[in-house]
């Protein structure tokens, strides 16, 4: 890593940046701006053993053995395509999560991994602040605006405003949850604070480039659309609906 970035991306999960703003990040990279992207829960498993929920995805990734390195390794190749930086934190992603008293699993449905944060999961904030802060200086900080409501999302903004400061941040629309009516609204009206939003044009180049960074994610195509032409399409529509790619900043916030 360099000392100094232009940027620095903060990603709950190895896909979301180039999901959400993948665009901006290309052109930033070509422009000459250094740009690191950092992927919270990059980290292996625990043991060999996960949940039955765990396994069905990895089934639905078909990524059976070594998932996580697998996953890591697409998130290098999607980095290389946008002229990143990456960074991979050893957190595991929350469905490889265990109670540390009980060992239970911390989030077995759908409906878990998009509801609250576990109580047992609290102190994770403070762990990923104190990672944050040691990140190297950067002219910008963006962080995801937790559209979706998804637990690695939520904690990795918590931390993010422990660390920086609300002022001093951008906010992403996390995508493809940003494409779902009324999500933005949501969480827009949950903070009582002003908001602005920014909309970062993205040249045809740009746009293309995104799409094939995207492409590099093979395992969680099948989670977000049908097949390679719906993903292009997708990404397309919903950059032709917002003009490019959006960041907001809390107007309101001291």
């Amino acid at each position: 890593m360099h000392t100094y970035y232009d940027a620095i991306y903060v990603s709950p999960h190895l896909d979301d940046v180039t999901l959400s703003c993948g665009g901006q990040v290309y052109q930033r990279c070509q422009s000459g701006q250094r740009v690191l992207i950092v992927s919270i829960t990059a980290g292996d498993p625990p043991d060999s053993t996960v949940s039955s929920y765990a396994q069905s995805l990895h089934k639905r990734w078909e990524l059976v053995a070594d998932a996580v390195a697998a996953r890591r390794a697409e998130d290098i190749a999607a980095c290389r395509i946008l002229g990143a930086d990456w960074l991979h934190w050893d957190l595991p992603d929350c469905i490889y999560r265990y109670h540390p008293e009980t060992g239970d699993p911390l989030y077995l449905s759908d409906p878990d991994i998009f509801g609250a944060v576990h109580e047992a999961e609290y102190l994770l904030i403070e762990q990923l602040r104190v990672q944050m802060v040691a990140l190297p200086l950067a002219g910008e900080i963006i962080a995801p605006l937790t559209l979706g409501n998804h637990v690695d999302h939520t904690l990795t903004r918590q931390a993010a405003e422990a660390a920086f400061g609300v002022p001093q941040l951008w906010y992403y629309e996390d995508y493809p949850y940003a494409q779902k009516a009324g999500a933005l609204e949501q969480v827009i009206a949950a903070n009582r604070e002003g908001w602005a939003a920014t909309t970062v044009a993205l040249s045809e180049e740009a746009l293309a480039a995104k799409i094939a960074a995207i492409k590099a994610f093979q395992s969680q195509l099948s989670t977000f659309f049908r097949d390679e032409d719906d993903l292009a399409t997708q990404v397309r529509t919903f950059s032709t609906q917002v003009g490019g790619e959006r960041l907001w900043r809390r107007t309101g916030a001291r």
